[in-house]
């Protein structure tokens, strides 16, 4: 593959690595650090005049460093007079906050993901390839080409390959917002679908859940774009239960897992939780034997390739849940 660069940021190493050796390349040379006051400071080692550069960053870790860096990153080849510079953030940063939501009464929230989506394109961004967007009209937030890569077809994968009983399993999304996303793996799959109704008392805290399905006897997986805290999903998997359920699986795109989230996974009635590896997993599951991971650096490799050639990326990877 000639003129093409692949540079990693420091979010996510070991991702780059896998996603290069895949197109058999050499990661890029770039050195990151910071000066004693915290500033980011980024050298790119070689030339990138006249070449199509990809910068492998995802939205994790310390998450506000991270973002800068990938911002510092993308204008320094831009600057230097790449061709086009494409950002590939797996796991989009501050994706949730993409509306703006009433507060007290009060609508003074930021759109927050408005304001990174700006942030990418001031900095030279021709291009973004990320994957399961929060929100999609996230992708209406830029004046630049963005695809929104799917992880469905390595769900639908690792669920036939894993799940022994998969032809009787019922697919159940953890609030309503995910209603499409499990429909459309449940057509897939040919099985049926449940959801769970969630009510909030304020952000990271549920309230009360109500199960609309019948999961009585049967395999149940929740699948859901992201968790953090996990109380949602740790919630839905006790509800599951108690309705009958054999089994609980979770399957999430975003495995973020922060504060309390190990210690209630491993308390939870869970088989397995199972999560793509857009963020770094090794450390949380040392701690937590139940997480799994999936890997999808040959996603991001194959739309990285077609992107390079012209070639549509959407057609394979894109999916518009029915």
């Amino acid at each position: 593959m000639p003129n093409i660069v692949l540079f990693s940021g420091s979010s996510h190493h070991d991702l780059s690595q896998r996603v290069a050796d895949r197109l058999g390349l050499e990661l890029g040379k770039v050195v990151t650090k910071k000066f004693s006051n915290q500033e980011t400071s980024v050298e790119i080692g070689e030339s990138v005049r006249g070449e199509d550069v990809y910068i492998i960053q995802s939205g994790c870790g310390e998450i506000n460093d991270n973002l800068m860096e990938l911002l510092i990153m993308i204008n320094a080849c831009k600057i230097a007079s790449a061709s086009r510079v494409t950002a590939v953030i797996p796991c989009f940063p501050y994706a949730r906050q993409d509306k703006k939501d009433k507060v007290r009464n009060v609508y003074r929230a930021p759109i927050s993901a408005k304001l990174v989506a700006n942030m990418l394109s001031v900095a030279g961004a021709d291009h973004i390839i990320t994957m399961d967007l929060h929100a999609s009209q996230i992708q209406g937030f830029f004046d630049i080409p963005v695809d929104n890569l799917y992880a469905e077809p390595a769900v639908l994968q690792w669920i036939k390959e894993n799940i022994l009983e998969w032809r009787n399993c019922i697919i159940v999304s953890p609030d309503a917002g995910g209603a499409k996303r499990v429909t459309s793996i449940a057509d897939r799959l040919n099985v049926e679908f449940a959801l769970i109704h969630k009510e909030r008392k304020k952000a990271n805290e549920v309230d009360r859940m109500v199960l609309v399905g019948d999961v009585k006897d049967r395999v149940a997986i929740l699948v859901d774009d992201m968790a953090d805290t996990c109380g949602t999903i740790c919630h839905a998997a006790d509800k599951l239960v108690s309705a009958g359920a054999t089994k609980v699986y979770a399957i999430l795109t975003h495995g973020i897992f922060s504060g309390p989230a190990i210690s209630r996974i491993n308390n939870a009635s869970f088989e397995a939780v199972v999560v793509t590896n857009t963020i770094p997993q090794e450390e949380k599951m040392k701690h937590c034997p139940k997480i799994q991971f999936i890997d999808i650096s040959m996603i991001l490799a194959e739309a990285i390739r077609r992107t390079h050639n012209g070639e549509s990326v959407s057609y394979l990877f894109s999916h518009v849940p029915l």
